[in-house]
């Protein structure tokens, strides 16, 4: 006699929830890893992934509740300062060498910024275990993956590879992905698994070809340990670190230079940077004000407008391209949205502080901030961060003794 089909059964929701399991599965084991042999698998498997949430949602209508939480958001001090950030990056296409360009990078990073809030909204109110811990498991194998190609990179590069820029952007990535995989595993009580995925990712970034991803996982361990000890300390350091530095970015090159000259010598490529920086901040003082316009970093180097050996670095160039209006507010932006993490998540704040540190690290170590990867892979790391938040349990249970019937065994 044939069994029943149930009359709970949705087609909807299951179809839903298997969109969501591939969509989750592609952002964060497929991206961490195909990140590491192409250079172009961040910006291809994100949207993908990110259209999968979205069916998702619209199958089951799991984005309804997120739409009050995005409400919130626009009423944020934070956004109103984005918002400011953003439109005098447009406002400054008028003064800018490049017009053309500059317009075409402000879409790209618009079109990011689209894509981020959409796969945020497409986030069900309460994510499922399963889903959640595939983030740890994607960090796992792609640090295996990269100890294995770090190993083995000549070998690996003449058989698959594109070359050693596909491997420091998958490295990069992974110094940004294991800090919310360590929160979510610590949330979870799995300490030892979590510190094996910390440590697998070190090693990993031993190897790697650029020493950047290691240095900003290093300033990641250190907001992480600080948070983790007191959280409103770390909290208040990491925000006021990063938003001074921004803020203070100027006076660096004078500070820094007569430090950095007797130990590496005046032609170091360092010193010579600081000498350069020196000089554009001494030569057009007036340009601190507007800024010389959205682009010009980049270009101007290659055009001659700017020396070669110019700092590639967000402190530099945030000041050079946006003057103080975008330096200050992009400082407000920074301090008001950490400060606001480390309050709104508590058991989660260490790793999003130490998120936070690693991306500010490896922005101010040369990491192109406008680059459409690394705009990804920071859309990556956030609704990683979303989602292990939204995994969170929501309710206390209750002790066994409360429980009825217990009071006697």
């Amino acid at each position: 006699m044939p069994r029943a089909v149930s009359s709970h059964s949705d087609p909807a929701v299951d179809a839903a929830a298997l969109l969501r399991r591939i969509g989750f599965f592609a952002m964060l084991v497929v991206v961490p890893t195909a990140a590491l042999l192409s250079r172009r698998a961040i910006v291809i498997v994100v949207p993908i992934a990110v259209v999968l949430l979205c069916l998702a949602a619209a199958l089951d209508g799991a984005a309804r509740p997120a739409l009050t939480g995005l409400g919130r958001f626009a009423r944020a001090r934070a956004a109103a300062a984005g918002a400011l950030l953003v439109g005098w990056a447009a406002l400054s296409l008028v003064w800018t060498p490049f017009p053309g360009p500059a317009a075409e990078r402000l879409l790209n990073i618009a079109v990011t910024v689209g894509l981020t809030l959409a796969g945020f909204l497409a986030l069900p109110d309460r994510m499922r275990a399963a889903n959640a811990y595939l983030l740890p498991v994607g960090v796992a194998l792609a640090a295996v993956l990269a100890v294995a190609l770090g190993l083995f990179s000549g070998a690996a590069l003449r058989v698959g590879l594109d070359d050693d820029s596909a491997l420091e952007r998958g490295a990069m990535l992974l110094a940004l992905l294991v800090w919310p995989a360590v929160a979510w595993l610590r949330s979870r009580r799995r300490d030892i698994e979590a510190l094996g995925v910390a440590v697998a990712v070190a090693l990993a970034l031993v190897l790697a070809p650029s020493p950047i991803p290691l240095l900003a996982l290093a300033a990641g361990a250190a907001a992480f340990a600080l948070t983790a000890w007191r959280r409103e300390i770390g909290v208040k350091v990491t925000a006021g670190v990063a938003a001074g530095l921004v803020v203070l970015s100027p006076l660096l090159p004078f500070l820094l230079r007569p430090l950095v000259t007797p130990v590496l010598g005046p032609l170091h490529p360092l010193s010579l940077s600081l000498r350069t920086w020196q000089r554009v901040v001494t030569s057009e003082p007036l340009r601190l004000i507007t800024g010389h316009g959205f682009e010009t970093a980049l270009r101007g180097r290659v055009v001659g407008l700017l020396p070669a050996n110019a700092p590639s670095s967000l402190l530099f160039e945030i000041w050079y391209e946006l003057g103080v209006v975008g330096a200050f507010a992009a400082a407000f932006v920074l301090w008001s949205s950490l400060r606001q993490s480390g309050r709104e998540h508590p058991l989660l704040a260490p790793g999003a502080m130490a998120t936070a540190a690693a991306a500010f690290a490896s922005a101010c170590l040369g990491i192109g901030t406008t680059v459409i990867w690394w705009l990804t892979s920071l859309a990556v790391a956030v609704l990683a961060f979303a989602a292990i938040e939204r995994g969170q349990f929501r309710t206390s249970r209750p002790r066994a003794s409360a429980l009825p019937g217990a009071g006697g065994r």
